[in-house]
């Protein structure tokens, strides 16, 4: 009888407070899966282990593949580890991983390299930021990151990325393991075998011929060293300057329709124009159509020196 008579209010004061207990519990908890929704970072393998289309269009001379640059050299790290996985698989299926790349930092403990850039407590954005911006601070040491030195650190991020893909090919080239390749010893990309030499010539597809070769060999011992074959791998990128010639005609051949040596305004107008648009400082602050016939005239003028309608070598 005393039971049916009892309030019901501390029961309820029982269950409000158990209830507020839950909740605060729940709010105190670590954040690391929710941290995970606001925050997640992907890491990608940015080089396409698929041979090229044989498109002439898609491979002209010297233009390069864009690729995906990572700004902090950790996240590169962990690609390229993930990319020369990749690359082993593909290229080399019987050949394991060396122990040294097995023996990594932390982060290779890791299923997915990708949890541990998602991890608060492994990997702090603002830290990594913190370490990384007296590294972009050089000239001068202001406080302050100007566009040249953020420039100059994006390039320097994708030369080293660059470079680290040349070795990974060059062994696959350099047959007897002297540390260079030979003209011999370099073997053409199989979808290049489709075009003979009289079609090569006619689509502009012969930047794996012989003059490409020895335009890239600088010091002319008829071999590349890695840097030699980093530039007979991506041309536009060089500052050889045999490279530069040869990539100056190998553009005027392949847009030369008429074959008569020269380019002349239809002929710039049709491709190379809209090339060189985007490297000329006239149109950036320019109010003018970039796609229209002013500024292709514009640009054309200043190209042809000797002002004979044509574009020449």
């Amino acid at each position: 009888m005393a039971n049916s008579n009892s309030s019901p209010f501390p029961v309820l004061l029982g269950f409000l407070t158990l209830t507020l207990i839950l909740l605060f519990l729940l709010s105190s908890a670590p954040s690391t899966s929710r941290s995970q929704h606001n925050r997640r970072l992907k890491l990608r393998s940015s080089f396409n282990f698929t041979p090229p289309l044989p498109n002439p269009e898609s491979r002209q001379p010297g233009h390069a593949d864009f690729h995906h640059f990572s700004f902090d050299p950790l996240i590169a790290q962990m690609e390229m580890r993930r990319e020369d996985r990749e690359w082993e698989r593909t290229h080399m299926p019987d050949v394991g991983h060396a122990p040294a790349m097995e023996s990594q930092p932390e982060w290779g403990d890791f299923m997915d390299a990708e949890d541990y850039v998602n991890s608060e407590s492994k990997f702090n954005v603002t830290k990594r930021v913190e370490v990384l911006f007296p590294k972009l601070d050089l000239d001068p040491r202001d406080g302050f990151i100007t566009i040249e030195e953020l420039t100059n650190w994006n390039l320097g991020q994708a030369r080293i990325e660059t470079i680290h893909r040349t070795k990974r090919d060059m062994e696959m080239h350099d047959k007897n393991k002297d540390g260079f390749v030979a003209f011999d010893e370099y073997e053409r990309p199989s979808w290049s075998w489709r075009f003979d030499e009289e079609n090569s010539t006619k689509n502009g597809m012969g930047w794996w011929r012989e003059e490409h070769f020895k335009a890239a060999d600088m010091d002319g011992d008829g071999v590349l060293n890695i840097n030699e074959f980093n530039d007979f791998l991506h041309p536009a990128d060089s500052s050889n300057p045999k490279l530069v010639d040869w990539l100056c005609k190998e553009e005027i051949r392949e847009r030369d329709k008429d074959k008569d040596g020269k380019l002349s305004f239809q002929e710039y107008h049709g491709g190379l124009f809209y090339l060189l648009r985007n490297y000329d400082e006239f149109t950036a602050d320019s109010n003018e159509d970039n796609y229209g016939d002013v500024p292709a005239k514009k640009l054309f003028s200043q190209i042809d020196k000797d002002n004979d309608g044509f574009i020449s070598y």
